[in-house]
């Protein structure tokens, strides 16, 4: 282990496949469309994106994300949901929010389901006011925590990301069943834990899936890659022994696997961290896993705010833009 010039935190990493000026033409591409109003007002609309965006979510009501965990509960697979929504126009509407949150839990509960919930800052009035966005967060995780259930916090683009943290320093603080969601294409994301390690933070690790400038974020897929394995490796052997979780919230089973062969040595099993993927996609693969001994979460997103979320997801891995390509034929 150790730290390059920049400060990425470097294991080694198996040859990953790099992508291609095709492959960043469209992720670009993607992460454009997320965010045109003209698109955003008028694409979901339509029947066939309608249609296609079922490859990831199961429908926009919670009985449907709750409907489709079933099987994988039945298989070990646990779930992780999230009632999709960002900035909110007033203060207001983050009541609203927090309620539904509040029943969520509740009905998850009342369906057998063993669920957590992750919540976006900004649904719940970040942008408006971080003391009430705060109360809500609190709110939220102690009706969790009461259940038997957790709460994570979800990060956005890099603008709310200092607020996000802070705001989590602030929750952890007074109510340990919460984790946090981190980047790990952005180069703050190493000192980010290194601040929040006293605590013993939650946190899931994902690659990232905003457009962020070069000067903040590491921007090849190696580079990515490198710094996911790093952070996540560093994070299990200086948590042993403490009360840690760790999610790797990605698709690259390679990528999982060599954060296990990486650990095992100093005893640390695979049922020693958690692997989170999107309901719809690598479900094989979720499948496997299970199987063969990781703790596996599935997140399953569910609203009528799927538009730019979808984009996202398409933009993370371009090859699912031919899966939903794929909606369109007979």
């Amino acid at each position: 282990m150790g730290r390059d010039s920049s400060g990425m935190v470097a294991y080694h990493l198996l040859s990953p496949r790099q992508a291609g000026p095709e492959e960043t033409s469209v992720r670009h591409l993607l992460l454009w469309a997320a965010r045109n109003r003209w698109l955003k007002d008028r694409l979901p609309r339509m029947r066939f994106v309608r249609r296609a965006v079922r490859r990831f979510m199961p429908g926009e009501t919670l009985a449907d994300a709750l409907g489709a965990a079933v099987p994988l509960q039945a298989a070990g697979i646990r779930t992780l949901y999230t009632h999709l929504g960002e900035n909110l126009a007033n203060l207001a509407e983050a009541d609203q929010v927090a309620d539904h949150y509040i029943a969520a839990i509740d009905q998850i509960v009342a369906a057998g389901i063993d669920g957590e919930v992750s919540v976006k800052p900004t649904q719940l009035g970040l942008d408006h006011d971080a003391d009430a966005c705060l109360a809500h967060l609190v709110r939220i995780a102690e009706h969790a925590a009461a259940a038997g259930s957790y709460l994570w916090v979800d990060m956005e683009g890099s603008a709310y990301c200092e607020a996000t943290v802070a705001l989590y320093e602030r929750l952890r603080a007074v109510q340990p069943k919460t984790g946090i969601c981190l980047q790990a294409y952005l180069r703050r994301t190493a000192a980010d834990i290194e601040r929040l390690r006293p605590l013993d933070p939650a946190i899931r690790l994902v690659k990232g899936a905003y457009e962020e400038p070069s000067s903040i974020a590491y921007t090849s897929r190696r580079s990515i890659d490198a710094n996911f394995l790093g952070l996540a490796v560093r994070f299990l052997l200086d948590g042993r022994g403490r009360p840690i979780r760790l999610g790797l919230g990605t698709h690259d089973v390679n990528l999982i696997e060599q954060v296990a062969d990486q650990v095992e040595a100093a005893g640390i099993g695979k049922d020693g961290f958690e692997v989170e993927m999107l309901y719809g996609i690598r479900e094989d693969q979720q499948y496997r896993l299970a199987a063969a001994g990781y703790q596996v979460q599935a997140l399953i997103s569910y609203g009528e705010h799927w538009y730019p979320w979808y984009m996202r997801r398409l933009a993370e891995r371009p090859a699912n833009l031919f899966f939903a390509l794929r909606q369109l034929l007979p």
